[in-house]
Order: C-alpha cells, then sequence, then structure tokens
C-alpha cells in the first residue's frame, strides 16, 4: 500500500488584506473549505508564510506599505515559496490589472464586492488541484523509492539502447564510472559481454528470459535477464530489462555438489567412527574407522541392526547398554552416550568409548535415520588423569598447588568443626632467595626450591599436607586431630633441617626460612583468612630477623595494617609530589667554606608534617618504591643546582643512589634527561652509591660505573668502611670520593680502633687519588682530629643541619662562595 496524503488533510489558507472587515467576510465565506489564517500587512505575511506554509493565499493588490504585486514578487524569487498560488482579491476589473497580475505568477482573481459562491468555487478549485498535485508527487516519490529497494536492476532504453531510466542511481551494479547523460549508451553502462549479449536477441519478441554468464575482473557472475519491448503511441520502441543477480544460487548450487562430495570424503576421512542407520535402526553406512573398531565390514554390516554391529556395555557392570541412536530416532533430538561406557569388537577387543547420535530429518522434519559418531577415549582417559593432576600440582616439586591445597584447609576446617578440634598453617618462604636467583639465575633458583621441598617432605608427618604456593613460598596443613606434637615443634624440626648447607652449582649455600603459624578456629574464620593470617605472621618472622618462626595475633594485623597505611601514605606522597629535598652543606674543615651539598629526602604530610627518612626509606626501598623516590630527589636536586649556578655560585650537588636504583637500567637515561632539562655542567652532580650496593656483582658494577661516568659526573661511595670486603674491589672501580661513615668518625676520639680505621681510609683514598668526606662531624675536637690525619672536607652538625632549600641558597650567599 502507497503512503498517500491523510484523508482528513485540512487546507491552510492565508488572506493579506489591509481590510479587516475584507479578512472576516473572507473567512466566513471560506470556513468550509479550510484553515483560514489571515494578515493585515504584506511585510507580516511574509514573516509568517515561512511557518504556515499555507496551500493557498488570497492577496489584496492595493495596500499601503507594501502591494500585493511587490509581495508576490518576493514569493516567488523564494525557491521554498515561490510554489504557493496567490488568488489576488481586487476592485479593479480592466483587463490590464489582470495581464499584469498573470504575469506576475497569480493564478486567479476574486473582485471586490464578494459573490460568496464564486469565491469558494475558485478557492475549492484550485485547493482540489493542489491536493492533486500533491497525491501525484507523493505517488512519484513511492515508486521512486520502492524501485530502489528491490534487490534487482531495472532499466529503461530507447530504440538506440540509450538509457532513459535505472533504478541503480549510485552505480553500485557495476561500479561503472560516470558518464554524461547523452552518452549513456548501454555499452557504457554495463559491462561489454552483458551488452553485446542483450542487443543480440531479437527486438521483434514481446517478451525474453535469459541467464547470462558475465567476467568482471576475472570473476565470474550470473545473471538472469527479462527483456521487454513497448511501442509508444508516437511508434517509438523502447524497451525495459531487468536484471537479477543469480551468482549466489548458482554458486550454491555448485556448492552443494561440492560439499556432498566433500561430506562423503570427509567422513571417511575423519578419525572418529561414524554409523547410519534407516529409522528401523538398521546399518546404511560405515566410514573405515567404524569399521576398524566394531570388526565389521560395511559390505556384511549394512542392513543389519545397530545393535548387532556395536555391541556396548557398561565398563563396570558389564551389560549391556541401549545404543542411543534408539534415543535419537524415537525422541527425534541429539542424544548423548552414557559415562563408562565400551565397546566390544568382532575380534573381541573393547575400547572405553564415547560418542553421540542424532536424527536424520527429511524436508518435513520426520524422522528418516540417525547418525553415531564416536571414537576412543582410553588413551584421553588416561591423559585427563594426568592433566588433573598437573592441574591440581605443582610442576617443579609435584606437590599440592594453590588450588588442591585450598580445597584441603577448606575440607580440614569442616572436619575440624564438627569434632570441635583444631587446624594449623604453616606458611614459609625462603629467606633471601630472590637474592640467589638474580645473582645465580633461575636454573640455580629452581634447584633450591627442590631441596627445600626434599628436607621437607622428611620432616613433616604423613598426615599433614605439604603444598607449594609458589615462588619461595610453601605451606604445611595439619590438624590436631593428626599431629602428635604441637606445630611449633613441627617449626623447630624445619629450621634445623635447614641448617645443613645447600650445594647449589657446586657450591655451597647456607639457607634459612621464615614462618608464620595460623591456627582455626582461634584466629581465623574460613580457609582464606587462615591463609592471610599465616602471612602476616610469617612478614613479623621476616620483620624480627629471619629463620624462626611468629604465631599469629591481632597485634600483628594491626602492624600490617599500619603498615599498608604507611606504603599508601608513600605512594601518595610521591604521586602528589609532596617530596622534599633538603641540603646538608660539605665544608674544607680548615677554612669552613662551603665545597658541596649532599641532598637529603624528606616527605610531607598531608597536614604539612616534615617526614624524616627514617620513617619512610626502608619501607620505600621493600616496596620497591625507592626507585620513583630517588628519581623525584634527583629531578629537584639538579633543578635547584641551575638555580644555584644562576645566581653565579658553582656548588657539586650529591645525590644519593639506593641499590634498587642503581640497578635500575633507566638511571643512566634519567640522570642524563635530568642534566639536559636544566641545562647544568655534568661536573656539577654526585651520585652517591653504598658501599653494600656496589658489592653485588663486581662485573656488572664495573660496567654501570663507566656507562655512568661517561655522563661526565662524579662517582662517590657513601658510608665507607662498612663493608670490609670492598676493599679489594676499589681499585678496579672507576670513583671518585669515598665518604667516611658516621659511626667511625664519631669514635674517633674515644676509640684508638676507629682512629686507625680512618687513618687507613684516608691513606687509601690518598694513594689511589680519590677525595675525602668525612660524615657526621659534630664536634670542633673531631674536625681538628680529621684535619691532623689527612681528611680535608666533611659534613655534619658542627657546621650544618640538612636545612631547606632557601636556607641553604641564604648560607652560600652570605658566605660568597664561588
Amino acid at each position: 500500500m502507497l503512503l498517500t496524503e491523510r484523508d482528513d488533510y485540512q487546507s491552510t489558507i492565508l488572506v493579506v488584506d489591509d481590510n479587516l472587515q475584507n479578512v472576516l467576510v473572507i473567512k466566513t465565506i471560506l470556513q468550509e473549505c479550510g484553515d483560514v489564517h489571515f494578515s493585515e500587512s504584506a511585510s507580516d505575511a511574509l514573516t509568517l508564510i515561512p511557518n504556515l506554509m499555507p496551500d493557498i493565499i488570497l492577496l489584496d493588490i492595493e495596500m499601503p506599505e507594501m502591494s500585493g504585486w511587490e509581495m508576490i514578487n518576493i514569493l516567488k524569487q523564494d525557491p521554498l515559496l515561490s510554489g504557493i498560488p496567490v488568488i489576488f482579491i481586487t476592485s479593479h476589473t480592466g483587463p490590464h490589472v489582470e495581464v499584469f497580475s498573470l504575469k506576475l505568477g497569480g493564478v486567479d482573481f476574486i473582485t471586490k464586492p464578494f459573490d460568496a459562491e464564486i469565491c469558494r468555487l475558485r478557492v475549492g478549485n484550485l485547493l482540489r488541484i493542489q491536493r492533486q498535485n500533491r497525491l501525484i508527487e507523493c505517488g512519484q516519490k513511492e515508486i521512486k523509492h520502492l524501485v530502489k529497494q528491490v534487490p534487482v536492476l531495472i532499466t529503461y532504453w530507447d530504440k538506440n539502447w540509450k538509457l532513459l531510466f535505472s533504478n541503480d542511481e549510485n552505480n553500485s551494479w557495476f561500479a561503472m564510472q560516470d558518464v554524461v547523460k547523452d552518452e549513456r549508451s548501454i555499452e557504457n553502462v554495463l559491462p561489454k559481454e552483458l551488452a553485446e549479449t542483450i542487443r543480440s536477441k531479437n527486438q521483434n519478441e514481446d517478451d525474453l528470459n535469459f541467464s547470462v554468464q558475465v567476467s568482471i575482473d576475472s570473476v565470474i557472475y550470473h545473471y538472469q535477464v527479462y527483456q521487454s519491448y513497448f511501442t509508444n503511441p508516437t511508434k517509438q520502441q523502447s524497451c525495459l530489462i531487468t536484471l537479477v543477480d543469480i551468482t549466489e544460487s548458482k554458486n550454491a548450487k555448485q556448492a552443494l555438489v561440492t560439499e556432498k562430495e566433500h561430506l562423503r570424503v570427509t567422513l571417511n576421512s575423519i578419525g572418529d567412527s561414524v554409523i547410519a542407520t534407516d529409522r528401523d535402526g538398521r546399518v546404511t553406512f560405515m566410514n573405515p574407522i567404524a569399521e576398524r573398531m566394531t570388526g565389521w565390514r560395511y559390505s556384511k554390516a549394512e542392513g543389519k541392526s545397530i545393535d548387532e554391529v556395536m555391541n556396548l556395555r557398561d565398563k563396570d557392570t558389564k551389560n549391556m547398554v541401549t545404543n542411543p541412536i534408539h534415543f535419537a530416532i524415537k525422541e527425534n533430538r541429539s542424544v548423548a552416550m552414557g559415562t563408562n561406557c565400551e565397546l566390544v569388537s568382532e575380534d573381541g577387543s573393547v575400547h572405553a568409548v564415547e560418542d553421540s547420535a542424532a536424527p536424520i530429518n527429511d524436508v518435513s522434519g520426520n524422522v528418516i535415520g540417525a547418525i553415531i559418531v564416536f571414537h576412543d577415549i582410553s588413551q584421553m582417559m588416561a591423559m585427563a588423569l594426568k592433566m588433573s593432576h598437573l592441574a591440581n600440582h605443582d610442576q617443579l616439586t609435584d606437590l599440592p598447588n594453590r588450588i588442591l591445597l585450598q580445597d584441603r584447609i577448606i575440607v580440614a576446617c569442616k572436619k575440624a568443626n564438627s569434632l570441635k578440634q583444631k587446624v594449623y598453617v604453616t606458611l614459609l618462604d625462603i629467606d633471601n632467595f630472590k637474592y640467589i636467583n638474580d645473582s645465580f639465575g633461575h636454573q640455580v633458583g629452581d634447584d633450591l626450591i627442590c631441596q627445600v621441598a626434599e628436607r621437607l617432605k622428611l620432616v613433616i608427618p604423613d598426615s599433614s599436607t605439604l603444598a607449594r604456593l609458589g615462588g619461595d613460598e610453601f605451606v604445611i596443613l595439619s590438624s590436631d586431630y593428626h599431629m602428635a606434637s604441637p606445630p611449633s615443634q613441627l617449626a623447630n624440626k624445619v629450621l634445623e633441617a635447614m641448617k645443613e648447607p645447600y650445594l647449589l652449582d657446586g657450591q655451597s649455600h647456607s639457607v634459612s626460612v621464615s614462618m608464620g603459624i595460623s591456627v582455626y578456629p582461634d584466629d581465623a574464620k574460613d580457609a582464606e583468612q587462615i591463609m592471610h593470617h599465616a602471612d602476616v605472621a610469617m612478614y613479623r618472622a621476616k620483620q624480627e630477623g629471619r629463620n624462626r618462626y611468629s604465631y599469629y595475633s591481632f597485634d600483628l594485623e594491626d602492624a600490617v595494617r599500619r603498615r599498608f597505611k604507611q606504603e599508601v601514605d608513600l605512594r601518595s606522597a610521591i604521586v602528589d609530589e609532596r617530596v622534599l629535598v633538603y641540603f646538608q652543606p660539605k665544608f674544607e674543615l680548615d677554612s669552613k667554606k662551603i665545597v658541596g651539598a649532599e641532598a637529603l629526602v624528606r616527605l610531607k604530610a598531608t597536614n604539612d608534617e616534615i617526614l624524616f627518612p627514617d620513617s619512610f626509606i626502608e619501607l620505600a626501598e621493600e616496596t620497591g618504591l625507592i626507585v620513583d623516590l630517588g628519581l623525584q630527589v634527583l629531578r629537584q636536586a639538579c633543578l635547584y643546582a641551575r638555580q644555584i649556578l644562576e645566581l653565579g655560585f658553582e656548588v657539586p650537588v650529591s645525590v644519593n643512589v639506593a641499590a634498587a636504583q642503581f640497578e635500575s637500567e633507566s638511571l643512566e637515561d634519567h640522570i642524563a634527561l635530568a642534566l639536559a632539562e636544566n641545562n647544568i655542567p655534568p661536573h656539577l652532580l654526585e651520585l652517591e652509591i653504598t658501599e653494600t650496593a656496589i658489592m653485588t656483582d663486581a662485573t656488572q658494577t664495573q660496567a654501570k660505573l663507566t656507562k655512568l661516568k661517561k655522563l661526565g659526573i662524579n662517582i662517590s661511595i657513601d658510608d665507607f668502611g662498612t663493608g670490609y670486603s670492598s676493599l679489594s674491589y676499589l681499585r678496579k672501580f672507576d670513583v671518585d670520593v669515598l665518604k667516611i661513615d658516621m659511626s667511625f668518625v664519631q669514635e674517633i676520639l674515644l676509640n684508638k680502633q676507629d682512629l686507625e680505621i680512618v687513618k687507613t681510609i684516608i691513606l687509601l683514598g690518598n694513594s689511589l687519588n680519590l677525595k675525602l668526606v668525612a660524615e657526621g662531624v659534630e664536634t670542633q675536637g673531631q674536625c681538628d682530629a680529621l684535619l691532623d690525619i689527612g681528611c680535608k672536607v666533611g659534613q655534619g652538625y658542627l657546621f650544618s643541619k640538612p636545612i631547606a632549600f632557601d636556607e641553604f641558597l641564604e648560607l652560600i650567599q652570605n658566605q660568597k662562595i664561588h
């Protein structure tokens, strides 16, 4: 059904006349013709018309501001309004008025005084014409829309095969290039092959129906062509051609033939057995795999009952089971074989099988047979058992893993509830395992894990579960309805078993473990909580010095929560850039002149409290946040060094580098970027690296120091003297400064041994042409003693405590250091 204009459509009439009495008369006359609106001036009417869009305008010719003739001129210049018919209202009867009005675009006249019947007839007739025009236009649009929607190509041609019409406005059928209208011949619009075939057909026949094959860009297409000829009243012949793309249909038919052959080959080639039957369950097809598994040749099995060919029985009872093919036929649905079935072949061999049967239906949905697909799952069942073991056991140690342990803890807790007894979880991990794993390689680390597992197996009772969570973490699960001794006694046995050194890659290593013990239901309400509490207790054991065990307590939980909050606050301070840099000046001991400064980190708490390093540095190192923290200190120190330089002072600034930061691969890039961003000479930056940090791997340390020195910066060994083993490596490392640890400096006047150590460090530094800086100088006596034994530079509270940058800047300016 076409979308036509509504039957209840109400026409809109606009009357433009400056005489209100005339308007009222016309409104009374035309009230049955439509909805009448009026305007008393042409200018008001021009404002109203775009919104009202009347079907007809009755326009007075003579009006004071603008005449009707002037107004119609304006309407005709507007493409949106020019089509609205205008009837002039006039008291003139002369032909010159009518002629001029018609030339301007008026369609009729209504003369004053008004004749009601003539007025209604003229307006009514014009409105009916308007209505018919709208219906025709609407019908044309709808027909054009329908033609565009049909999935066929419709074209109309004249006798010279020039295109008159096509519903393919976008050339989407053949993607032919656009051609000008006068040159749209059939050869320019359709592919050459198709155009020649159409033109060759007999034009005397009324209707033609034929198929054609066309090659387009080396792709074959198939079309069904309907060709009809017409002769119009002027004896001119034209042709209507409808083109249907049947390529998919043709290809589908060919694909069906190919698919049938493919299916036959596939069924004979697949690794599964396939047997088809008729609706009575008699064999109609068997593939070679089915022949091998059943022991029947298809030539002998054809027509026999499926029960005779497939001897199915229950694996446990050995009783015969109904073949699922019978259920598929009876219930017209797919059916799977029951579990635990086996197939006994003709020669007596047995196969564990898994199968499913499905009905075969005709086009009406009636069951005409069924098909069963089955395969041997003997190996798969063995693999499933193996996969189940792998899913629940650690691949390295073959111990129960986290998944299996969780199940066993849940079962143990339930049993403990019923027996009113307890469950103990002991969580342990290897102390300093990361150091061994990183230093000697993952192979050595794996070997250590396996050896620890074997020792644990020897000391825990058979009634307990030993599991590996991953990494270097193990869990011992015990219940007091099995244990003959308390878990503390078992923990002591474990600690004792760990004392004997481990032989790893030909080297002897001493290894200890830390353990945490949690008890259900004393301090845990479920399996998840008992594991968490054991972890908390283990953390306490590590804090207390490692190589020990600790029981969980609620005080421990509070400590862990406090630590977690501290970690959150530390992360927040780094993210919010509440990291502050203070400076402790370095002085010439004799002249008291500033010769450098050490950048020291502080944090500004959310309550504006200044936090000192001893409250967060250790936590930063444990959590790995020390790298981000150190990077912010480096950037700020370089920024301040630049500000000092801009004031005309050259004061080297030293920045402490933690072990984790020193090991970072991006350290050199961060330093180079900080120097470049602030445009400071490299010699004004000094890195202070602790003696213990550079001793992890001498070869790697030497390579790292070489890269850093290429940047032009200075390297200082901080806290020198605390790591005695480093003395033999010192000559190999490219460093510039030794900082004498404050523990020796503070005892230099009280302890002769410390005095001798400081003398030795100074002699060593001088022999290697290194600068020396004494830390922690707090008294004039210490200062004098250092000068006496050859140390010329120091820092400490005798000279200045660490101060904010503004204070440090003021200190420099007051001393006029250049």
